[in-house]
């Protein structure tokens, strides 16, 4: 069975790896279209180009930037509101052009925590996604945004209460631990098979392992330490599509 087209949308570069690098690389090794959409930084800066090498040791295209500022790093996209005080309605608008240039089936993204460090980013970027994601399909809304396509499903890239153990070293760090109870949890993904090349896309960060962010901590920590961390990854699905319940009288939970 042939592996569905896969789009993910994060908030900054290296998030993408960090977050769903296992899987990014999984479907684009089995020959499924694959593209990340980066909601902050702009190309023409080195963090940008970075994300361009990540991408393309995880075969997933060529950047796709929405081209907000970092809440934190207001150089990110001079010139650009920071992305949690763009307009709305504007942001959802360009990540909706985006769903319906690349068609994908599935779309992946932050959970609605922002992953396990919250930050503000990863937590709108969410939000964009879960609208963004429904509107793509609904040719009333964001007409000129191309053709309406309708992914099937988003899948919010999160780690379960009882993934804290293999997470401990980073807590230790003084990383935030955002999880949520395991029953949450629809797709556990082995990504051990691509390890290799999600830590390679993980370390084309360069910026963020040298500045001692999330990949210079893991760089720091021992190979077997680094792969508890890294080896698997957690999704929660949302189900897109109409539902087969339609033509029911009663609300049903």
């Amino acid at each position: 069975m042939a592996m569905p087209s896969l789009l993910g949308v994060f908030a900054h570069p290296d998030d993408e790896a960090l977050s769903s690098g296992g899987v990014l690389a999984r479907h684009a090794a089995a020959g499924a279209r694959t593209g990340v959409v980066t909601a902050t930084w702009t190309p023409d800066t080195v963090r940008g180009a970075e994300l361009a090498e990540a991408l393309r040791i995880l075969g997933a295209g060529e950047p796709r930037m929405l081209g907000y500022a970092d809440d934190r790093v207001p150089h990110s996209a001079p010139g650009s509101p920071r992305l949690c005080a763009a307009p709305l309605d504007e942001a959802v608008g360009r990540l909706v052009a985006q769903i319906r240039r690349f068609r994908p089936r599935i779309v992946i993204t932050h959970d609605a925590l922002g992953g396990l460090t919250g930050h503000p980013d990863h937590v709108h970027t969410h939000r964009l996604t879960t609208l963004a994601v429904r509107a793509a399909g609904l040719e009333r809304l964001y007409p000129e945004a191309g053709t309406p396509w309708q992914p099937s499903a988003l899948y919010l890239a999160t780690h379960p209460h009882s993934a804290l153990g293999a997470l401990s070293e980073l807590a230790r760090a003084g990383k935030g631990m955002n999880t949520v109870p395991d029953d949450w949890v629809t797709a556990t993904v082995d990504v051990r098979p691509w390890l290799e090349r999600k830590w390679a896309a993980v370390l084309a960060h360069r910026t963020e392992v040298e500045r001692g962010a999330a990949p210079g901590l893991l760089a720091g920590f021992p190979r077997a330490v680094r792969e508890g961390v890294l080896g698997t990854e957690w999704y929660i699905r949302q189900d897109i599509a109409p539902s087969p319940l339609s033509g029911r009288t009663e609300l049903t939970a």
